[in-house]
């Protein structure tokens, strides 16, 4: 079924279309703008809707140009279908001029509606519109529960968002223990819950009732701890395809607790941030989520964020390259100063500092089209055996365990 908008101050011109269109069948209406939108209210309708086809009121000529030029500048070869009252052969001329090929004038005629969306749908076919979803989504997952997973995912974002003409969102999908709620002071009555449970009818209206905006980034929190909330995969599906239109960079903070919805998440992830420490028992269960994302098709997306490493750290980074079979992508220095300064004035961290310089960094791989892989460092067997025996229980280490990448 093809998507369409309806454009028109006009609404008597309104809703006799829409009966006729109720009536063929097979285009569904999914906004109806009752006045020519200003430049930014068409971009964000385009991006929130993604219609294929547009009927646009066109009694009115000069705004009527004006809504073409944005439609085409913002979503190229969708179809315009121009729709007046009566039919003036000047005007007709000056929209053929500027592209515009289909025009139904009042009162509709079925026949004539039909013809013109079988020639509309024969184009789409031949050239379909273009994706306007940005490809530029991360999931940021915790190997454990209070390793920091937050606090990354929201300074990234942040980062991310200073970027120019690079707005971004950041999604809290922990539903038991949230924390950007927290971390950022909102107040924001409306969460995660409400935007699923809305998700199938969202648009550019409610959106923004649902959304905190700082600066450039928009934040969608977890809300209140409700253990009976379940949220379904389709919803989030829904949400994430809206989102993906409306931001250039879109941030998922989970609970790693697995959920479907949060696999769901992972499988449309450019990339999955896996956010360990650098002890044992988080690297442990890195090395468990690691390979349970491999076996469900998603290692290769995983990326190693080396949180709270010390100067002289008890094991090395080529050290947990090796247990974990997977190079580590980014270390970010321990600073609880910083961090805490940031926590009780509800903002990111200072960029100043060496953990605000290194997010400053995440934010930059984020937009490459390929993140660079370290270099593979020499193993130091001793001490790599004697850390695979660690977590094999065992004090024997006479015998090198296997290799988690064989």
């Amino acid at each position: 079924m093809l998507r369409s908008i309806i454009i028109t101050p006009d609404q008597e011109q309104s809703e006799q279309l829409q009966d006729l269109l109720s009536e063929i069948g097979h285009i569904g209406v999914i906004r109806v703008v009752d006045k020519y939108p200003t430049a930014i209210e068409l971009v964000r309708t385009l991006r929130a809707h993604a219609p294929q086809v547009i009927f646009l009121g066109v009694d009115a000529v000069d705004k009527a140009t004006e809504a073409i030029a944005g439609i085409e500048q913002s979503m190229p070869g969708v179809q315009i279908v121009a729709i007046a009252r009566i039919c003036e052969p000047q005007a007709l001329l000056e929209l053929m001029r500027i592209g515009v090929r289909e025009f139904v004038a009042m009162p509709f005629r079925r026949t004539d509606l039909h013809e013109a969306l079988g020639r509309i749908t024969e184009t789409l076919e031949k050239k379909p519109l273009p994706d306007l979803a940005s490809d530029l989504m991360f999931s940021f997952l915790p190997s454990k529960p209070g390793v920091g997973t937050s606090t990354v995912a929201l300074n990234a974002a942040l980062a991310a968002a200073k970027v120019p003409d690079s707005r971004a969102l950041l999604i809290d999908l922990d539903l038991n223990s949230g924390m950007q709620r927290f971390m950022l002071k909102l107040d924001n009555e409306y969460c995660i819950t409400d935007a699923a449970e809305n998700s199938f009818k969202m648009d550019d209206n409610l959106w923004p009732q649902l959304v905190t905006s700082i600066g450039q980034l928009d934040v969608l929190h977890s809300g209140k701890l409700n253990p009976n909330y379940r949220v379904e995969s389709s919803q989030v599906r829904h949400l994430l395809d809206f989102a993906r239109r409306m931001y250039k960079v879109v941030c998922i903070d989970l609970s790693g607790n697995m959920e479907k919805y949060s696999l769901e998440v992972m499988q449309e992830s450019k990339y999955v941030f896996l956010v360990c420490t650098p002890e044992i028992a988080s690297l442990h269960l890195a090395r468990e989520r690691f390979n349970f994302l491999k076996n469900v098709d998603l290692g290769d997306r995983v990326r190693i964020l080396l949180n709270r490493s010390q100067k002289k750290a008890a094991i090395e980074p080529s050290q947990i390259e090796d247990l974990l079979g997977i190079p580590v992508l980014m270390t970010l220095p321990n600073d609880y100063q910083a961090v805490s300064k940031a926590l009780a004035s509800g903002k990111h961290v200072d960029p100043s500092t060496e953990l605000g310089k290194q997010f400053t960094k995440l934010s930059n791989i984020l937009f490459e089209r390929k993140v660079p892989q370290q270099a593979e460092k020499s193993r130091r067997f001793v001490e790599y055996f004697n850390l695979q025996a660690m977590f094999s229980g065992s004090g024997d280490v006479k015998k090198p365990a296997k290799k988690l990448a064989d």
